[in-house]
């Protein structure tokens, strides 16, 4: 499956002056304003997140909980590698890869109209995406300040984005980008007015 929302960048206008300054030679101003992909923020995606919880929690109480009471399992394991943490351990991250893998976006981020993309222009590998919802994951769950730094980088990425060179990008909305370059016009090429006699 293809990405088809890739990062949506469109050159509207090109505006070109001749200005002089001060007598030294003029020079062309040129305007290029682009439409990229808005970044998702912290909180929008910490509430997404929540969402992904809620829907996790749910598949393992209907799932996991009632096969392990059918058979007399304990439920009480409070460690990762107690029976019943282990396979809510794997529904977790196998949520996270699949969602991300087939979907591109989770139901958290579905609700909230964002999507990951990949930075490389590509669509998402599947090494790329077990780096990111896996073992990054993994270090933003396990140390909680490394999730925070979603709100600090310039593009909104957390660890587990900047392990795999993604982001979270909203779907529908833009930010305008304008840049401005300046190139000096040699006098050679500059036309000159004839003079009155």
């Amino acid at each position: 499956m293809t990405d088809q929302h890739k990062p949506f960048e469109l050159e509207t206008s090109i505006e070109k002056d001749n200005q002089t300054v001060s007598q030294n030679p003029a020079y062309t101003v040129e305007r290029k304003e682009q439409f990229i992909h808005k970044p998702a923020g912290f909180w929008v995606r910490f509430w997404a997140y929540l969402i992904d919880l809620l829907v996790i929690s749910s598949i393992s109480s209907i799932v996991i909980y009632p096969l392990f009471r059918i058979f007399g399992w304990d439920v009480q394991g409070t460690t990762w590698y107690a029976p019943i943490g282990f396979l809510t351990g794997i529904i977790f991250y196998a949520y996270f890869v699949g969602m991300t893998k087939y979907f591109y976006q989770t139901v958290g981020k579905m609700i909230f109209g964002l999507r990951v993309i990949s930075l490389k222009g590509d669509s998402l590998s599947f090494i790329s995406i077990l780096f990111r919802e896996w073992i990054g994951r993994f270090f933003s769950a396990t140390i909680l300040p490394l999730y925070w730094i979603v709100g600090f980088t310039p593009k909104k990425q957390g660890l587990h984005d900047l392990i795999a060179d993604t982001m979270v990008i909203h779907e529908q909305a833009y930010e305008k980008k304008v840049e401005t370059t300046y190139q000096p016009v040699s006098e050679a090429s500059q036309l000159h007015q004839p003079k009155a006699f």
